[in-house]
């Protein structure tokens, strides 16, 4: 696919030290950034206040420069930016597409058991719809008892409003949204007015983001950052989802495995180049000839 000069981002989470997987999704990005003349942005994506801390912000900033990767130097942190994406929520209550859920996890699991189909994996459940069939009236009531509710998206009214949606993968080609198979995923909630869904969107948007690249688990998050671009007028990117990068087990290098952090790796003597042969030059080399 023949590309122009697009901007590109590497925008981890500062819940933890920066690992191989981190190494390769940002060497990657940045690459792809020299390679069709873009510049590549860093974000650092940390509305979960809970987990994200100051010293794994400053020690991914670190990694990146001890890897050599020239990156713009204004970082955009989305603690800093809630109003905008408060303004965004704003906007799709006005369009009548969100709803208030005052479901807990556990009322959603029950939902699903009574209905006979139990789910298979706990972190997917799919919303059976509970809080979009109150009415007017007992949603009132419920916003005037509950303080901790969360803001869904109304899948079956969005889809009316937008249609047939396809969006590009440079590696995975057209790629058609199955609205009729996602569920009414949540967008933000009272005390946080932002998800991982509408942020990232919002910010590739904001930050002129035209290529978009990161691992192949997150396809179906895509389909439903193309609702939220349509339903605001956003931007659409396009994406490069690569293969994950695993290790010798077969694992994905991720926070939840374990996976090396540079940190310890440079503890050991590691150089920028043995980083590199870890997960391998000619992945990132035959991922980039997609690109010509």
């Amino acid at each position: 696919m023949k590309l122009y000069s697009y901007n590109t981002r590497f925008a981890p989470s500062p819940t933890g030290h920066m690992h191989l997987g981190h190494a390769f999704s940002a060497i990657f990005a940045s690459e792809l950034a020299k390679k069709i003349n873009g510049k590549f942005i860093v974000r650092i994506e940390d509305i979960d206040q809970n987990r994200s801390r100051k010293i794994f912000e400053d020690s991914i900033l670190e990694d990146l420069d001890w890897l050599e990767i020239k990156y713009d130097k204004k970082v955009r942190k989305q603690s800093d930016h809630l109003d905008d994406y408060k303004a965004a929520i704003d906007e799709l209550n006005r369009l009548g597409i969100i709803y208030p859920c005052f479901c807990s996890r556990s009322d959603i699991k029950a939902e699903i058991m009574r209905a006979g189909n139990a789910p298979h994996e706990e972190e997917n459940l799919f919303y059976p719809g509970t809080c979009r069939r109150l009415t007017n009236q007992e949603r009132i009531e419920k916003l005037e008892k509950e303080n901790n509710f969360a803001w869904r998206l109304n899948i079956r009214a969005a889809a009316k409003k937008i249609g047939r949606l396809i969006w590009q993968d440079i590696r995975l080609g057209s790629n058609t949204v199955p609205v009729g198979t996602i569920g009414d995923v949540v967008l933000a909630r009272k005390d946080i007015p932002t998800s991982y869904h509408l942020s990232v969107t919002l910010d590739d948007h904001i930050q002129r983001i035209g290529l978009v690249s990161r691992g192949e688990d997150l396809v179906e998050a895509t389909h439903i950052h193309k609702i939220i671009q349509m339903l605001l007028g956003l931007n659409t990117p396009i994406y490069f989802h690569h293969p994950l990068i695993l290790d010798s087990t077969g694992k994905r290098l991720s926070k939840r495995n374990r996976a090396q952090t540079l940190k310890s790796l440079k503890a050991k003597g590691y150089k920028r180049e043995d980083v590199i042969d870890l997960f391998g030059r000619k992945n990132i080399l035959s991922l980039l000839d997609f690109i010509k």
